[in-house]
């Protein structure tokens, strides 16, 4: 039948709403996506959780969701070794100062690991010589519960195939 609506299945575009909770349904909210500000996306493209998309796999446009997913399904447990140590002179400036505001407890900072690669830490603590920082996945060791629901999926567009992503209507093309 043609007016069948497409089910989620690799390199197809989704749109949805969801929420994420940390915990559980009454959990703290840890993000919203709304109808006012779906989140649309090439589905199947390696750049979502696993486990998240095998539960999203088949669902058509209409359906509603929720499950939850454990720290191994989702980010994983913290792992001591992604607590960081680093030289305090790699934060300082010419000047050998730090900016205000660079160092605060609690605070995210991009770090470039060996490879190149962008890496996000927390700033733990710090003292006159180093700094400690947590490069763990800031949702590692959580219980994730997500719900929402899928309000379109279509076909990729040969521009989209071609880079493997969503691409916004009248997106620029380069």
């Amino acid at each position: 039948m043609p007016n069948d609506p497409l089910t989620i299945d690799d390199y197809t575009i989704v749109t949805m709403t969801y929420e994420v909770r940390d915990g559980g349904p009454s959990g703290t909210l840890l993000e919203r996506m709304d109808a006012n500000y779906p989140f649309k996306f090439m589905f199947g493209t390696g750049k979502m959780l696993p486990a998240w998309e095998r539960r999203m796999f088949g669902l058509k446009s209409g359906m509603g969701f929720s499950f939850q997913l454990g720290p191994d399904d989702a980010y994983g447990k913290p792992d001591p070794q992604h607590i960081l140590e680093a030289p305090i002179h790699i934060f300082q400036n010419e000047r050998e100062q730090i900016e205000p505001g660079l160092l605060e407890k609690g605070q995210y900072l991009t770090l470039t690991d060996a490879d190149g690669k962008a890496v996000n830490a927390k700033v733990l603590e710090w003292n006159d010589e180093t700094v400690k920082l947590d490069a763990n996945h800031a949702l590692a060791g959580k219980t994730l519960f997500f719900s929402g629901a899928i309000l379109n999926v279509r076909k990729a567009s040969v521009d989209e195939l071609v880079r493997k992503q969503y691409i916004e209507e009248g997106g620029v093309r380069r």
